[in-house]
């Protein structure tokens, strides 16, 4: 979103003319916001309905943490797409990281309850309007790893002719420390993330206490999991997940693809890292996948998916 060249056409961030650095308010950011989690959100709507083999979409489930306006990006999708004004939406906000765990789990329940039902999940992240170019370096650094990101699922109970996965469990839990280690407020120039450098070691500690209940429930352990789907916050994190759970590097290369290729973009992340396992070749029918994703609290969301 900022373009740092000499010369460059002002900007969000930076005047190029002038060699000028900005700092937008709340107000600015959460305006381009407005705009771009429209454009973004009606693109990957539009495919994943258009990809998708299971009929007319009778719910809507939408999530961002970046931004905020109403009429809501869950009614924009339903003009967009000229759905019915009846379809019943819902907007899952302000979570973080792992918000697109939570919507995929209401998906779920909405299926569960309904099996006509098709339920379309968009997540819009734009993490990069809320960069700070304030001379705090601890801020910039954090800011550096984060990415601006989209995408959509259709959840239907009807087994696709394509590739999909199974949705079969869900799990929250919250870490016993880490509460002031990862938090995300609003600031008058923008969002501000606190992100420690405690973070990956408290991930390290307590991730296998956070995944044992999910496994269990499944009747698997973790040598049975040759995929997982861990949210790539940051290498640091990714590191310590595989060495805390002793995965093999071949289990979690998805991960570090997107997170090489996309960056952090939020809670978009972990539909890209799931997309990219489903291309990879390399999952058969019945492979369960492990996916998790972490936020403010710490929360830990987890997941067991399989290969349809």
């Amino acid at each position: 979103m900022a373009d740092f060249l000499p010369g460059a056409p002002a900007g969000i961030y930076y005047d190029g003319a002038s060699e000028t650095i900005f700092n937008p308010t709340t107000g600015a950011r959460n305006a381009l916001y407005t705009t771009e989690a429209k454009r973004l959100g009606a693109e990957v709507a539009c495919r994943a309905v258009k990809d998708s083999e299971n009929g007319k979409v009778t719910h809507v489930v939408t999530v961002s943490c970046t931004g905020f306006f109403q009429p809501g990006l869950d009614y924009h999708l339903v003009r967009t797409l000229g759905l019915a004004a009846s379809v019943p939406r819902f907007h899952l906000g302000f979570m973080g990281c792992y918000g697109a765990f939570p919507a995929l789990r209401l998906a779920k329940t909405i299926c569960d309850a309904d099996p006509s039902a098709n339920v379309l999940v968009v997540v819009v992240e734009l993490c990069t309007l809320h960069l700070r170019f304030d001379g705090d370096t601890d801020a910039l650094l954090g800011g550096s790893v984060f990415a601006d990101g989209a995408g959509a699922a259709m959840v239907s109970t009807r087994k696709p002719d394509g590739d999909a996965l199974i949705l079969e469990r869900f799990d929250t839990t919250l870490t016993p420390t880490g509460e002031g280690d990862m938090a995300w407020t609003i600031g008058d120039h923008g969002f501000s993330m606190r992100l420690s450098s405690y973070v990956p070691e408290i991930l390290h500690t307590n991730i296998a206490e956070a995944v044992a209940p999910t496994l269990a429930a499944c009747g698997l352990e973790i040598g049975d999991v040759p995929h997982w789907a861990v949210h790539p916050g940051g290498r640091a994190i990714v590191d310590k997940v595989r060495n805390a759970l002793e995965l093999p590097e071949s289990s979690i290369e998805s991960s570090r693809r997107v997170l090489k290729d996309y960056g952090n973009m939020s809670a978009a992340t972990i539909l890209f890292v799931l997309d990219d396992l489903m291309r990879g070749g390399t999952m058969q029918n019945g492979d369960p996948v492990l996916a998790m994703a972490f936020g403010p609290g710490l929360t830990v969301e987890t997941a067991v998916m399989r290969k349809a």
